[in-house]
């Protein structure tokens, strides 16, 4: 039976990461483990797997469809499963799609193939998603990239044409820019205003809040899913003196994790967060992805102990 996303696409949902053997290898009790955690807490609606942080571009889609058999057996039974869809090739992208709502995944999210950077069409956009529709029955969402991923950013008129799918429910905002995020789900909003847009900026999720927020889905809430809790139920509630109060301890850890020179180190970083915490025993990602450094496990360190001291 399919689950509505219209309740259930709210709140905070943790994108979480899948921990490695040394041989980078899934660990599949460190995953069990990771997201029977995760999930525990009060206030995670869902999870997003199978996303950026949980290394989709390095996984076979069997490792994937193993991701999301595990998160099924592990996750409450009401909690919600997002799976990422990511592959270069349309017909690709169909066939993971339809391996991983098999699989137990509620809803999939469609990452943009990371050849679009470079240019393409907006029809190329379109054709890639009417794809992974044909091959699905499930509710599906956008991804927003970052206003920094060059063509991977879709403009409003893309946008437009998809939200006009009704089985396309939902977007993870990411553009990590309030501007952005502002004028998108105001464009959204006013196609379909039942669309739900999930405001997945680690950084500015405060400013996103105050804008107009249905839900999000970000990795910072596999490492401190309960601060995350705590600023969406003040958010959520209109007391914007106890959300900023969570946000400023929750700031420089964002800053550490996300947007530290060099880009691109979130997970690598998230890892290390989670081996600091003792909830994680190897912080082994895929190649080419080097494990953090002394000096950002220094930061994290500082940055985790403000959060949560």
């Amino acid at each position: 039976m399919l689950r509505s996303p219209a309740h259930s696409l709210t709140g905070i949902h943790a994108a979480t990461i899948v921990p490695m053997h040394a041989d980078y290898s899934l660990d599949e009790a460190a995953l069990a483990q990771h997201i029977a955690g995760v999930t525990a807490v009060k206030g995670i609606r869902g999870l997003l797997i199978n996303g950026h942080a949980g290394e989709n571009f390095t996984l076979t889609v069997a490792e994937k469809k193993r991701v999301v058999e595990i998160a099924r057996e592990v996750a409450p039974p009401d909690c919600y499963l997002v799976s990422g869809v990511n592959q270069e090739s349309s017909l690709a992208a169909a066939e993971e799609a339809s391996i991983l709502q098999q699989a137990g995944a509620d809803a999939l999210l469609v990452f943009p193939p990371n050849s679009w950077a470079l240019g393409h069409a907006d029809d190329v956009v379109l054709i890639h998603h009417r794809h992974v529709l044909e091959a699905t029955d499930c509710p599906l969402m956008i991804y927003g990239a970052p206003v920094g991923a060059g063509q991977m950013s879709y403009p409003l008129s893309v946008l437009g044409e998809l939200v006009r799918e009704p089985r396309i429910c939902a977007v993870k905002e990411g553009s990590w820019e309030v501007a952005a995020y502002e004028a998108n789900r105001r464009h959204l909003k006013q196609i379909r205003p039942e669309f739900i847009v999930m405001g997945s900026g680690d950084e500015h999720l405060l400013t996103s809040y105050m804008i107009g927020n249905e839900g999000s889905q970000v990795s910072l809430a596999a490492v401190i899913p309960e601060l995350l809790c705590d600023l969406w139920d003040a958010s959520a509630g209109g007391d914007w003196t106890r959300a900023r109060l969570v946000h400023e301890k929750i700031y420089p850890l964002s800053v550490a994790v996300y947007r530290d020179a060099p880009g691109g180190r979130a997970t690598a970083r998230l890892k290390a967060c989670l081996k600091i915490l003792g909830r994680l025993q190897s912080d082994a990602l895929r190649p080419p992805q080097p494990l953090a450094t002394v000096s950002e496990y220094h930061t994290l360190e500082s940055a985790l102990k403000h959060a949560l001291g």
